[in-house]
């Protein structure tokens, strides 16, 4: 049994949801990336402590905020950050078009390593990039996804390309990168001259055995991006950090957030995250025990139920990727037949890249067990 209680069904339809409220009745939803779970006590009792005074007007971020970014990266992950390195803005998502948008000229070429998180398609698109990507390859003799490194550094090499964006840990196949992997990353891009981004928004979503390592303690010279919203549960409280050691790239950086009108943070999302990095610890490691439980549920489920599906390593985040190529051959279309014939709404594959995607499909396991063990009984009829 979890102190945390995990197990509670907490019902969130009508409350404007995007998760419950976007679906139809009797659905269960286990696509967007947003836990079913009650945030952190401390969270909870600090949003209540800051709504009780009646004035919510524009927020100015104290030294208690950075103080908390700053012990928290240095206790949990052993990386030092300097305050003025810091940077705030709305979200993670906002934060990938700051750096692209300060990083590159319009035509130029930004590489991820594919599938990838959707929105990487939309911020380099919306910004005037050109999408470049260099598909990860599944290998049965390590039961992981990895990099193609000549393909990597073939495209990187390419003089168009300037940005590389790096999901770590990776969305969607759940890959934690090694300081290994990493290294290799940065030592590529710095021999052709390409700034990496990396978006670290699941880094602390990590399932045992495995270690999350910041870009940051490889290569000083990454812009990260970060945030306690998928951690913690926060996402609508629209808080979150570029980590920039390099004063020029930080002024541009910086520019950019003010020019585009996303650097006023609302007057609870500081609060939260300083309860989240200042007293949540053992709610995060708890969580993380709590999605291992119910990734080794599913993969128990689907072996013995559904042995047509294979299911991918999980090494972070709670999204399970699986590969059902050999159900179908349009995943979109197998996604819809899902949600018509069993009312449970997963992510078809071809959402996270042209074609990488395309045969598998993507679960979200944050949700109480009984949720889940509903839905898998519900896949079973497809």
């Amino acid at each position: 049994m979890n102190t945390y209680s995990f197990d509670n069904i907490i019902e969130r339809r009508g409350t404007g949801c995007v998760k419950w409220d976007e679906a139809s009745e009797g659905v269960i939803p286990l696509w967007v990336a947003d836990m079913d779970f009650a945030v952190a006590p401390a969270i909870q009792e600090a949003i209540r402590k800051r709504a009780e005074h009646p004035v919510f007007g524009y927020t100015f971020i104290q030294e208690d905020y950075y103080e908390a970014v700053i012990s928290w990266f240095k206790r949990r992950h052993h990386w030092t950050i300097a305050r003025e390195h810091i940077l705030y803005t709305i979200g993670v998502v906002p934060a990938m078009s700051v750096a692209i948008k300060a990083l590159t000229l319009p035509g130029e070429k930004v590489l991820f390593l594919s599938p990838d998180y959707n929105c990487f398609f939309s911020s380099v698109k919306n910004n005037g990039c050109e999408v470049v990507e260099s598909v990860l390859r599944f290998h049965d003799d390590t039961r992981r996804f990895e990099v193609d490194w000549e393909d990597f550094e073939a495209k990187c090499a390419d003089e168009k390309c300037t940005v590389f964006l790096l999901c770590n840990p990776h969305n969607p196949t759940g890959r934690v990168w090694t300081r290994e992997e990493l290294r290799q990353m940065s030592d590529i891009c710095r021999r052709h001259q390409v700034r990496i981004v990396s978006d670290e928004i699941h880094c602390e979503l990590v399932m045992p055995g495995h270690h999350f390592c910041p870009m940051g303690l490889i290569d000083e010279t990454t812009i990260i991006l970060n945030s306690p919203s998928k951690s913690f549960n926060i996402a609508g409280l629209q808080t979150a950090n570029i980590i920039c050691t390099d004063a020029t790239t930080r002024r541009r950086l910086d520019r950019v957030i003010n020019i585009n009108e996303v650097c006023d943070l609302n007057p609870f999302g500081p609060v939260a995250l300083i309860a989240a990095y200042n007293e949540s610890e053992n709610w995060i490691d708890e969580l993380n025990k709590y999605l291992w439980d119910n990734y080794t549920i599913l993969c128990d489920f689907i072996g013995k139920n559904l042995p047509q599906w294979k299911v991918m390593p999980l090494e972070g985040t709670y999204l399970v990727w699986i590969d059902v190529s050999s159900c179908c051959d349009n995943v979109e279309a197998y996604c819809d037949k899902i949600m018509q014939k069993c009312k449970v709404w997963l992510n078809p594959g071809s959402m996270y890249g042209s074609t990488s995607g395309e045969g598998y499909l993507r679960i979200n396991l944050a949700c109480p067990k009984s949720t889940l063990q509903e839905a898998l009984k519900r896949l079973t009829t497809i």
